[in-house]
Formats: structure tokens, sequence, C-alpha cells
């Protein structure tokens, strides 16, 4: 496999990332030709794996003044640079994530300072989980809160939120029961009734009364045609934020 290009010192963070974009499906490629696992224990897994912190570097350097375009890039770069995605999405995200690049990102802007335990969630407990995913989705959810971006940081709280729920099943066992019988993961609303459902672990008062809440705030960021979430929103469902979160990363042995 080639040297990993590095893209010219004097290249925006939109270009890097767009460099990123190339190599991380150039090594999508190879590992497919070869028949290997990107989420396994080999060669292509761990170049993927660097390149995706390449891109989250990247991506941390990039702002923009709406937060539609901020949840929208998050996604795909985390569909482009995620492990355990097939390939024909993975080129189809990647070519959305271009154009976005060359458009909506081609000016460098400066990313918000984001305190490592300040904002919706401290990112210290999601750094124990030893998961770096979970602190990609904790630093851009304070760094949107930070920025005044609330509904982008509402869509990537509910975003935690969904992956914290499929960790505790999984680590448990029981990812069976969240699964379609194509194998795909449930909605984040039917993972919610199955979590409040499952008789495995028992669930707080706090968190039973929390989840719905939380739940709500990211449905109406995500598909609210007139709802724009204001500070106020998100300071009213941080405490739940941070109890059902590390309730649900305690379930799933993640700390």
């Amino acid at each position: 496999m080639p040297a990993k290009r590095k893209p010219p010192a004097a290249a925006t963070p939109a270009q890097r990332l767009e460099e990123l974009v190339q190599q991380a499906l150039h090594v999508a490629t190879k590992a497919r030709k070869h028949k290997l696992s990107l989420g396994g224990a080999n060669f292509y897994a761990e170049k993927l794996s660097d390149i995706r912190a390449d891109a989250t570097n990247s991506f941390r350097e990039l702002s923009s003044g709406n937060a539609g375009d901020v949840a929208a890039l998050a996604e795909m770069v985390d569909t482009v640079f995620g492990a355990g995605v097939l390939h024909k999405q993975r080129l189809q995200i990647a070519r959305e994530l271009v154009f976005s690049l060359r458009t909506t990102w081609r000016a460098p802007l400066a990313a918000p300072t984001v305190p490592s335990d300040d904002g919706v969630f401290p990112l210290s407990i999601l750094e124990q989980t030893n998961r770096g995913y979970l602190g990609r989705i904790g630093y851009q959810m304070n760094g949107c809160y930070a920025a005044g971006w609330y509904d982008a940081c509402a869509v990537m709280m509910r975003r935690l939120l969904e992956v914290s729920i499929i960790e505790a099943f999984e680590n448990c066992g029981l990812a069976s029961k969240i699964k379609r019988p194509d194998g795909n993961y449930f909605d984040l609303s039917e993972l919610i009734q199955h979590t409040l459902a499952e008789p495995t672990w028992t669930l707080s008062r706090n968190l039973r009364k929390f989840l719905p809440q939380l739940r709500d705030v990211g449905h109406m960021s995500a598909h609210g045609r007139y709802f724009s979430a204001r500070k106020e929103d998100l300071e009213n469902i941080r405490q739940g934020c941070r109890v059902t979160i590390e309730e649900l990363l305690h379930h799933a042995k993640l700390l």
C-alpha cells in the first residue's frame, strides 16, 4: 500500500479533510479486495483508525454559523471514516462530503474553544470509556453548545444517547433485541422503548424520567420544521443528559 499522502502545510482544514476522504476510500477499497474487516485487528483497520483521527482533528478546525451545516457534516464524517459502514454507502456519502467541503466549507474558519468538562456533558467521563468515537461525539456536542449552535448540539446529544444505548445492549450480549431482521439497529424511539422495558438491568427513576425528554429535544432539532433550539432548551436538559448517559455507560460496563 502506498505511503499516506500528506496535504500541503498551507492547506485549509476543508482541503485536508477532503484529502483524508480519498485516503479512507483507498484503505476501504484495499480492505474489501483482501476481504478484511475494517472493524477487526489488521493493517487496514489500523490505517483507517489513524486516518479517522486526522479527520477528526481537521473537522475540529472547521466552524460555521449554520447549525444544520455542522450537524450534517458531522454525520457525513462519521460515516465516511467509520469502520462498520457498507462500501456502497461510504462511496455515496464521500461524494456528498467532498461536495459540501468544496462549497459550504470552502472558507477556513476558526473553531470554538471547548473546555473539557464544560458544555452539556463532561468529556473526561467519555474519555474513561476508551471509546474514541464517544469522545468525538461529546466534543462536537460541547463545541456546538459553546458556539451557540443549539440545534446542532441537540442533534449530537441525540446521537450520543443512541450510541450509549447500543453500547449498553451490545456489552450485555443483548444486541439482537434492538436489531431489525436486516441487522440494522432500531431508531432512537424504539431503542428507548426497549431500554425502558429491558429486565436485565435496573434503571434509576431519573433515567426513566429524562430519557423521553432528551429524545424529544433531539427529535425537534433534527426534524422540527419550525423549531429552533435555544440555550434555555439545552440548559433544561443538561442534568438529564449527564445522569442518563453516565448511567447507560455504567450498564455498558464502560465506566
